[in-house]
């Protein structure tokens, strides 16, 4: 009995150090180790895409005066449609026309440059990923989103809600620029400036003009002034002694009703 006990430990710490197959991905090629944060999907960002936040994986079409002014590299995948999946790696090259589907990129994203990048966005400490979809009203499907750290070999976060059936997108504001969801979740925590990082985007049904993913700054709550806490406080003491007053008043008078 001792013995089958030990074995039977034995198996379960064998088991619980041994990675499911469901922890591994293959992306590029390469095995990957999945994380632990799942990005959720939100409503548009505010702005236009092409004007204010940088991309990261884009169609043809797109100015990216951010990134010009950045220097912040991405991957240019062309005025590609019709096509039943499309998969790309982001690129640390700026507007990488050469990068083909499922290939990492031999220049990345160092920390260090994201960091930076979040940064000159007043992004704080969280940042999103903005989506554009450009469909013909036929909904397209996300399949998949990555955040990667490439030197782990780790997804840091993923959007994947079944590896068999993704999420269909239908777009809410059509047009190159216009974005339509955001993928919510990321912080700059994740990000270490030592490190070499990339994004990878999966879409299938794509039935229209290229669609966009691009950096949205986090928002930060305003923190009151000094000045402003203090008239905060008068005003909420001011309507603790209305309240006071009207409690004391109150109390001879008896409501009778019909």
């Amino acid at each position: 009995m001792r013995r089958l006990l030990l074995a039977c430990t034995a198996l379960i710490a064998f088991a619980a150090a041994t990675p499911a197959s469901a922890d591994i991905v293959t992306l590029g090629g390469q095995a990957w180790t999945i994380g632990g944060t799942e990005l959720t999907l939100g409503g548009a960002p505010s702005g236009n895409q092409v004007q204010n936040t940088p991309c990261i994986i884009c169609g043809a079409n797109q100015p990216n005066q951010t990134n010009l002014a950045l220097g912040f590299g991405y991957t240019d995948f062309g005025n590609t449609g019709n096509q039943s999946t499309l998969a790309y790696f982001s690129s640390g090259n700026l507007r990488d026309l050469l990068l083909g589907q499922d290939t990492i990129s031999a220049v990345n994203y160092s920390g260090a440059q994201l960091l930076s990048v979040l940064t000159a966005l007043n992004s704080g400490s969280t940042f999103s990923i903005g989506v554009d979809m450009n469909d013909t009203r036929v909904a397209q499907t996300l399949e998949s989103f990555f955040f990667l750290d490439l030197t782990t070999h780790t997804i840091l976060a993923a959007f994947s809600p079944n590896p068999l059936d993704g999420t269909l997108l239908p777009s809410t504001q059509n047009g190159t620029g216009f974005p339509d969801y955001t993928l919510n979740g990321l912080t700059t925590s994740m990000i270490d400036p030592t490190h070499q990082y990339a994004f990878f985007a999966r879409i299938s049904g794509a039935n229209d003009g290229p669609d966009s993913f691009f950096l949205v700054p986090g928002v930060q709550a305003a923190v009151p002034e000094l000045s402003t806490w203090f008239m905060m406080i008068i005003g909420f003491a001011g309507v603790g002694l209305v309240g006071m007053r009207r409690k004391v008043g109150s109390r001879p008078i008896r409501m009778i009703s019909a």
